[in-house]
């Protein structure tokens, strides 16, 4: 029987080898990953005595914490151009969904570790899994905050054509970042510590809950977040209005798609690696 052993230094040395690879797996991995996603959201929400609530009251939580906040003078935002109810709770929407996307690529390797170690499958199944099951949840946040909006006097309109444009968007600049960051995490527990903390401050320097700084550091830090011209048009077209900074959303949009492809790679070069350490 022959056997061939795939090592990272054996894919590197025959680039196009590795890409054929690739792109099979990616291609057998649809089935696998589907029946993955069923069945982790059926465990999801089977024991949980709110079930599907769970997918959208972070943001609901969140958004009336900083409307309280707002509302009685404790921390003050500047003007928004629109009730401030809308602009936190489409924030906070938009951002849970990009650190979701940023946190799947780990969570499903941390929860897939016994398969891995035990089983021969595309890998890239764990993360197509995780992708369907973001789907799922967006698609639950979305069926909330729609009526919500006109129930706090929004008005969406045709720019809501263009928000699939923007989860799009989340999804890739998510899954690349989440890409990079799963096999250190894998490797140490505390890389999975660290994201919420890291997360949490660049909420504060994106335009989740408060309004871009006219001038200033602050201003300077907004402005060249990656996440801004994201969470700006997804606000934007949410809420009934043209947005801004599309050049910057395209570019970073093209950025995110070469970092999704560097992320794949790096995966599947070090996934021998990080299985054997695991094993051991």
């Amino acid at each position: 029987m022959h056997v061939t052993v795939y090592t990272p230094a054996s894919a590197l040395r025959d680039p196009r080898l590795m890409l054929r690879s690739m792109f099979a797996d990616l291609r057998a991995s649809g089935e696998l990953a589907w029946s993955l996603a069923r069945r982790d959201l059926k465990a999801q929400y089977r024991q949980s005595l709110f079930g599907y609530i769970w997918a959208f009251i972070m943001p609901l939580t969140t958004t009336v914490a900083w409307v309280y906040l707002n509302s009685s003078g404790i921390v003050k935002v500047t003007n928004t151009g629109m009730p401030y109810a809308i602009y936190a709770l489409t924030g906070t929407l938009l951002w849970q969904m990009f650190t979701e996307a940023l946190n799947s690529p780990l969570a499903q390797l941390n929860g897939a570790k016994n398969l891995l170690a035990k089983l021969s499958f595309p890998r890239e199944a764990l993360i197509l899994s995780g992708m369907i099951k973001w789907w799922f949840n967006v698609g639950i946040k979305l069926l909330i905050i729609i009526p919500a909006l006109f129930l706090l006097g929004g008005a969406p309109d045709w720019h809501m054509a263009f928000v699939p444009l923007i989860l799009v968007a989340i999804l890739l600049i998510g899954t690349a970042i989440g890409l990079f960051i799963a096999p250190v995490g894998l490797l140490y527990t505390d890389v999975g510590r660290m994201i919420p903390v890291v997360l949490q401050f660049a909420m504060y320097i994106t335009p989740v809950v408060f309004a871009i700084p006219a001038s200033g550091f602050a201003a300077t830090l907004f402005r060249i977040n990656f996440m801004t011209p994201v969470i700006v048009n997804g606000r934007a077209w949410l809420v009934g209005s043209g947005g801004s900074m599309h050049t910057e959303l395209a570019l970073i949009c093209g950025a995110a798609l070469v970092l999704l492809f560097l992320g794949w790679v790096l995966f599947r070069t070090t996934m021998s690696v990080l299985i054997e350490r695991m094993s051991a």
